[in-house]
């Protein structure tokens, strides 16, 4: 059994689909589990139903045509007869978001964000599902809520395993090409999400319960390059990575592989590729037990849009444990990521991430018992096996807020 994951930009319009196709047919597959996100920047499209939804805008019923439009365009590409079953599949689809969205009463922004956006993946696989039988592939449509169990935590639900593992493990016909949603779970009759970019997470999932020989994401580049090429020029590619350094570099925010994905797979020894859907020939990159990294260059880890915070105490006396687990509890409770931390004897400094727009509620609860400042829209650099030529990259020409080194590791935050 082999998993392969294709993301939104694998999918992003109908010569996207049938190249999805040339991938499985090159590939000859027969027992393998295709996990596939919503299409293109679908997902995007569908928070600004969400929030037009709970905001009641005027915005509503045209970000719905919009959405409407964009997989009609689709289909149309892909099927030459408007009567094709596929059309009647995804009217049902946006019947079922019409029925939720007059019926629902709930005003709980990260419940309704998970009844709601999770109709991207429900949609694109519908139509993959139905362009594979077309061209006469076949292949079985998987709901992915009855086999990925969670609780209720919406927006970030944590797996039940032992649950999961039962359903995925008697109800998958493993001889067979399936097609299933990622980044979506369920939870008795309800929807939940993994966490945004969830997807490689909801592969690793299937390939540990199935006990996979590998899981493959497809991707539009080469494989995992040791830099961003939209934000680096002349990227390089790594052609072998180990489970540990994959780990530290998903920690740091690396884009091509999602935290989640990595401690599964090394648990049964099952690979990780990366490979390009644009170039079949290429090997790409393989996520194994081995060398940490091959070739050993720097490797540079962008992360923007982040806020540096620096706490201090009102009457000037150290920050000790007691301060240090009184801040940590409301990180915790409003849901911020913390990517860096450095502190001194009078003051503690770190660089958080705001996915779920808490910040000022954080802010306006603690500072009642500390001095704080903050800059936003700051970026951190991760810069793994750095030397002096990759840190003066990233330092010549920008106002250095925060450096922190240890011996593998740099990080820089520039204003």
């Amino acid at each position: 059994m082999n998993i392969f994951k294709f993301g939104g930009a694998s999918v992003k319009d109908a010569t996207s689909v049938k190249n999805l196709a040339k991938v499985l047919k090159h590939e000859e597959v027969n027992d393998t589990l295709v996990i596939i996100s919503a299409m293109g920047k679908m997902t995007n499209a569908f928070e600004k139903i969400v929030t037009a939804y709970l905001n009641k805008t005027s915005d509503l019923g045209k970000s719905i045509e919009s959405v409407k439009s964009f997989h009609k365009t689709i289909l149309e590409s892909l099927f030459e007869n408007n009567n094709h079953s596929a059309f009647l599949t995804v009217e049902g689809l946006f019947k079922q978001l019409t029925h939720f969205l007059k019926e629902n009463k709930s005003a709980d922004y990260n419940f309704v964000y998970d009844q709601i956006v999770p109709y991207g993946e429900m949609l694109s696989t519908k139509i993959v599902s139905e362009y594979l039988l077309d061209i006469g592939v076949e292949n079985n449509w998987l709901d992915v809520r009855k086999f990925i169990k969670t609780d209720s935590n919406h927006r970030d639900a944590k797996v039940d395993w032992e649950l999961t593992e039962n359903q995925i493990t008697q109800n998958i016909d493993t001889s067979k090409l399936n097609i299933t949603q990622g980044f979506v779970g369920g939870n008795e009759k309800i929807t939940t999400t993994l966490g945004r970019e969830g997807s490689d997470f909801t592969a690793a999932l299937f390939a540990y319960c199935l006990n996979a020989e590998s899981v493959t994401i497809w991707k539009d580049v080469d494989g995992v390059l040791n830099a961003d090429p939209r934000k680096f020029n002349d990227p390089i590619l790594l052609n072998q990575i180990s489970y540990k350094e994959a780990i530290e570099m998903a920690f740091y925010g690396a884009s091509v592989i999602h935290p989640k994905t990595l401690k599964p797979l090394e648990n049964k020894l099952i690979p990780l590729k990366v490979r390009s859907f644009e170039n079949l020939n290429s090997k790409g990159t393989v996520v194994y037990k081995g060398e940490d990294i091959v070739p050993k260059v720097p490797c540079f880890i962008q992360k923007e849009n982040q806020i540096l915070v620096s706490i201090s105490a009102l009457d000037f006396s150290f920050i000790l444990e007691h301060n240090l687990s009184d801040i940590f509890q409301h990180l915790h409770k409003f849901k911020l990521k913390v990517n860096l931390i450095q502190n001194s004897a009078l003051s503690f400094s770190m660089c958080i991430e705001d996915r779920f727009n808490t910040f000022e509620d954080f802010y306006n609860t603690i500072r009642s018992r500390f001095k704080m400042a903050y800059n936003k829209n700051v970026t951190l650099y991760t810069i793994r096996h750095f030397d002096a030529t990759s840190k003066s990259k990233i330092e010549n020409n920008n106002k250095v807020l925060l450096r922190q080194t240890s011996r593998e590791t740099v990080q820089i935050v520039i204003e």
